[in-house]
């Protein structure tokens, strides 16, 4: 089927909301480094003993500080989380209508959410799955049945970051690491004596209490050694887990529809930034529980479209979604294109620079070489290694040659 340019627009809108729940996270972190900062700037007058004493001090409050704040930061993502898991099985659910006839749309099967599906991805390691059978059984008691198609904290539990680690403990390894960072930068400037105006610029770089104007990614740029690192990792770490939900939430909805879709598409983000892997798996179909799904790795910006089952429905007599609606669009950089451009073929059709960008100025002679041999769908696969990973200029030199 054609897909609706709703479920390409989708993958941008949940790119911009994870941009706005990290920027609280990170307000709330680079506020209390700049209070620290502030606290540092006023021990210079103090006498010695006084002086080591209140920089102590500052240290153990700031631990204490950024301790409050993993734990925060952990109980606000659950609460965004398990709001988006809502809205994006609606959202999934009435395409999945859109694209049949008015008469046959209530054949779709809508998921519940468990109330525990969030906080379990945030908190609960993998390994511990008896321990939240019990809400399950509450929640499946409280419907009124046992729900076959749901999110349930079973299933939230089964959710990790790419690195294995659950939400929680990525913010907790943020506050402690920092904290030590701080201490560290701290301490090594007092010792070789560093005017404190210029330790905390290294600390905090130009950022003010409450920075509002920047986008997430300014902010991080504009920050010093105890912000900058922990900003980009907060973005990571937001922008995956709501990758991990929507798409989770997205796979349940198709699940429960197999007789309107048994097969999803791969699909990624048509710029430069796009990894390796994903692009390579861009336009890619498998069947669902069979296949990869978004988040291959930090950061990752793919999603997956359903497959409509034309033959299922012509069994059923019910017309072909071709006929409900019109060929789809995609965003792309530089422009949107029709939906069924892939990420090679829209590589293919770009200048050198963007080329150059996307893949290495190395590798273009190798990707347009071999998309005149193969295509450029699969030129894009041949420049990934089987674990995701880009061959190196001498790997592929090794397997086609010099172009």
């Amino acid at each position: 089927m054609s897909t609706p340019e709703a479920l390409f627009r989708n993958a941008i809108d949940l790119n911009r909301f994870s941009n706005s729940v990290a920027r609280r996270v990170i307000n709330a972190y680079n506020d209390i480094i700049i209070d620290a900062v502030n606290q540092l700037r006023t021990i210079d007058e103090l006498a010695a003993p006084v002086k080591a004493a209140r920089l102590r001090a500052i240290l153990a409050q700031l631990k204490d500080s950024l301790g409050t704040w993993a734990g925060d930061a952990t109980e606000l993502t659950a609460l965004e989380l398990q709001g988006i898991a809502q809205l994006q099985s609606e959202f999934v659910s009435e395409e999945l209508r859109k694209a049949l006839p008015a008469g046959a749309r209530n054949i779709v099967n809508t998921v519940e959410i468990s109330p525990q599906f969030a906080q379990s991805v945030v908190t609960t390691d993998p390994t511990q799955l008896n321990v939240v059978a019990l809400s399950d059984d509450l929640f499946a008691a409280v419907q009124g049945a046992p729900q076959t198609f749901s999110l349930t904290a079973a299933k939230g539990a089964t959710i990790t970051l790419p690195n294995g680690e659950v939400v929680s403990k990525a913010f907790r390894g943020i506050a402690v690491d920092q904290a030590e960072r701080f201490s560290q930068v701290v301490r090594q400037g007092l010792l070789t004596g560093e005017p404190t105006p210029a330790i905390a610029k290294r600390l905090i770089g130009s950022l003010q209490f409450g920075e509002r104007a920047k986008t997430v990614r300014e902010i991080a740029a504009a920050g010093g050694q105890a912000t900058a690192i922990a900003d980009n990792q907060i973005l990571a770490l937001v922008r995956t887990s709501i990758n991990q939900v929507a798409n989770a939430a997205s796979q349940q909805v198709y699940e429960a529809n197999q007789d309107i879709t048994k097969k999803y598409r791969y699909v990624a983000t048509l710029d430069t930034r796009t990894s390796a892997i994903c692009r390579a798996l861009d336009g890619k179909v498998f069947e669902y529980g069979k296949g990869p799904t978004p988040p291959q790795h930090f950061n990752c910006r793919s999603t997956t479209v359903p497959i409509i089952d034309n033959a299922s429905l012509k069994r059923m007599g019910i017309r072909s979604p071709e006929e409900v609606i019109g060929e789809g669009k995609r965003a792309a950089e530089g422009g949107q294109v029709p939906a069924n451009t892939s990420y090679g073929k829209w590589l293919s059709n770009q200048d050198l620079a963007t080329k150059a960008k996307a893949l290495g100025a190395s590798k273009v002679a190798y990707f347009d070489k071999l998309s005149n041999k193969y295509g450029p769908e699969a030129a894009i696969a041949k420049l990934v290694s089987k674990d995701g990973t880009e061959l190196t200029l001498d790997q592929l030199r090794a397997r086609y040659g010099t172009p």
